[in-house]
């Protein structure tokens, strides 16, 4: 489980194929390598994924990773290339502070940016998602975006609307996000069950 709280920004540095159709990451990051164990959960972008090789290149710390072909269908991870700028979370202990939502890392779908209103220090961003997800987006609801834990501000036909703060835009991808550009969606835990709850009635 994850909060939505980005902890660092990491940077994909390799990418080759594992057969199997695997494909592993190799992404930089700023953690220390001793506190990355193997096998330990770590959100990239919204996506949980599994540590399978730690290692120290030029000073920085990197750490592997291994995506499916169903990980690379539903979600960003098939578009990563070296080069990428991912957002990074580790995975919550329990006492750790709740500063999001609870999210789990399992990625609903791809959301394309539509429109991006640049205020002082903020900006809003519009996004469409596929119609299916729609109805579990609400105002002053939570949604995760890339893992970022926001708070819809408008919803409308089939767009939502957030407002990204500065210490948001400052510390995660979205200070360069652009129009057309697309990022990972995971609804709202309770949404989704307030919904399976509602269709089994």
């Amino acid at each position: 489980m994850f909060t939505g709280i980005t902890t660092d920004v990491g940077e994909v540095v390799a990418v080759g194929p594992r057969g199997q159709g695997l494909q592993r990451l190799k992404i930089a990051c700023g953690f220390k390598r001793s506190t990355i164990a193997l096998g330990a959960s770590i959100a990239c972008s919204g996506v949980c994924l599994t540590v399978v090789e730690t290692g120290e290149d030029k000073g920085r710390t990197w750490f592997a990773v291994d995506t499916a072909a169903e990980t690379m269908k539903v979600t960003t991870a098939g578009r990563w290339k070296p080069g990428t700028r991912l957002n990074l979370e580790r995975s919550l202990k329990l006492g750790d502070e709740l500063g999001g939502h609870l999210v789990a890392g399992h990625v609903d779908g791809i959301a394309e940016v539509t429109a991006r209103d640049n205020m002082t220090d903020m900006a809003r961003l519009t996004l469409r998602v596929p119609k299916p997800l729609m109805r579990f987006i609400a105002p002053k609801g939570s949604v995760a975006l890339d893992g970022v834990s926001l708070t819809v501000n408008e919803v409308m036909a089939d767009t939502f609307s957030v407002l990204i703060i500065p210490h948001t835009l400052a510390v995660t991808t979205f200070g360069a996000l652009k129009v057309g550009e697309t990022v990972n969606i995971e609804i709202d835990q309770l949404a989704r069950y307030a919904a399976r709850l509602t269709e089994t009635r």
